[in-house]
């Protein structure tokens, strides 16, 4: 064993080892910021997650492109909500209960904005401009202009709205212009009198696009505006006058027949009446008389004499009850001679005459 060597002083530190230390030093210090700054980056990205739904309005979550799911169990009601950031993650916002609104113009003619802000519209040239105007053939050959506003909200759970087409508002627009141009077909130039029937033809053919087309909309109201050619606006107006007092004229001779119709129904039933009446107190004497001889023959093949005498007896009584003077020539029997007894010198009656009026003499 050797013994131990004694140590000598210390060598003194080259510049190079301070400067690998300083580096050293300098390294540990720039990981712990990048530490930190990765740490606030993560909670900044995580953070970025969190989005809000609007009171009107559904969130769906696409998870790397996807749905998360395909039912409603997908949607996300109003509230605050989180979900991995971008591009993990994408919430598509659907407005589920606004109402949106579309407009189809392609039976209107050409307007300017300011025009429509100010409800006015521009002169009618002296033709019809098809490369400018729109307009719609009725199934009678006639032209009209029709517009229609659509408003409609989006059906839950909103999916098929919102990702089976890559512009819904332009597929509902193609519906809308549609439905007006075969409602139109299927209609008369009447429509421009009363647009109810047209606008109700619009309606069951825009549900039908709808179901076929599944576009995945609730209509909430279709308002329809129609109107005849500008150019042709006066004769349309003439024929509409004559129309008015033609149907006017035909109210007054239904209203003139009614009356007539109803006065000789209730004269008829009135002279109906009067001879029912009649027949039935007719009846009722020729029963009542009938009655009475069947009560009467009895008697007379008893003692037709005295029948006789009674009944004529009871006649004279009647014909004599208001009589002053009353004669009656008994019938002769076979074998005797009639006689009659006139009083031919008997005073006449004297006829009384009204007084006169007493005067007043005045002295």
């Amino acid at each position: 064993m050797r013994p131990p060597q004694p140590q000598g002083p210390p060598r003194p530190e080259s510049s190079e080892d301070a400067s690998a230390q300083a580096l050293a030093e300098a390294l540990r210090s720039s990981f712990l910021i990048v530490r930190v700054i990765m740490i606030l980056l993560v909670a900044v990205f995580l953070f970025s997650g969190f989005f809000t739904v609007g009171p009107q309005e559904k969130a769906l979550i696409l998870r790397l492109g996807r749905p998360v799911a395909e039912d409603e169990s997908a949607l996300l009601g109003p509230g605050p909500h989180w979900a991995f950031p971008y591009p993990i993650d994408e919430p598509v916002h659907i407005p589920l209960g606004e109402v949106q609104t579309v407009t189809s113009t392609v039976g209107w003619w050409k307007t300017t904005p300011a025009q429509e802000a100010a409800g006015t519209e521009p002169p009618p040239g002296p033709t019809l401009k098809p490369d400018q105007d729109g307009y719609l053939l009725t199934g009678d050959g006639g032209i009209v202009h029709a517009r229609a506003t659509l408003r409609y909200r989006i059906a839950e759970p909103g999916l098929r709205y919102k990702f089976d087409f890559s512009a819904a508002s332009n597929a509902v627009q193609h519906a809308l212009d549609n439905a007006l141009v075969w409602a139109a077909a299927s209609s008369t130039v009447q429509i421009t009198r009363d647009s109810t029937p047209f606008r109700e033809k619009a309606a069951a053919r825009l549900d039908q696009l709808i179901r076929q087309q599944k576009l995945g909309i609730v209509v909430d109201q279709l308002a329809v505006e129609v109107k005849p050619p500008r150019q042709l606006a006066a004769d349309f107006d003439r024929v509409l006058q004559a129309e008015v007092q033609r149907n006017a004229a035909l109210a007054d001779a239904q209203q003139y027949a009614n009356t007539t119709t109803n006065q000789a129904l209730a004269q008829a039933h009135a002279l109906l009446s009067l001879a029912q009446a009649e027949r039935k107190n007719l009846v009722e004497l020729l029963s009542a008389e009938a009655k009475r001889f069947s009560e009467l023959l009895p008697e007379y093949r008893k003692n037709p004499g005295l029948f006789m005498a009674l009944r004529r007896a009871e006649a004279l009584q009647r014909l004599a009850t208001n009589l002053a003077e009353c004669i009656v020539v008994q019938e002769a029997g076979p074998g005797q001679q009639r006689q009659i007894w006139l009083q031919l010198s008997r005073e006449p009656q004297k006829i009384k005459l009204p007084e006169p009026p007493k005067t007043e003499h005045v002295h």
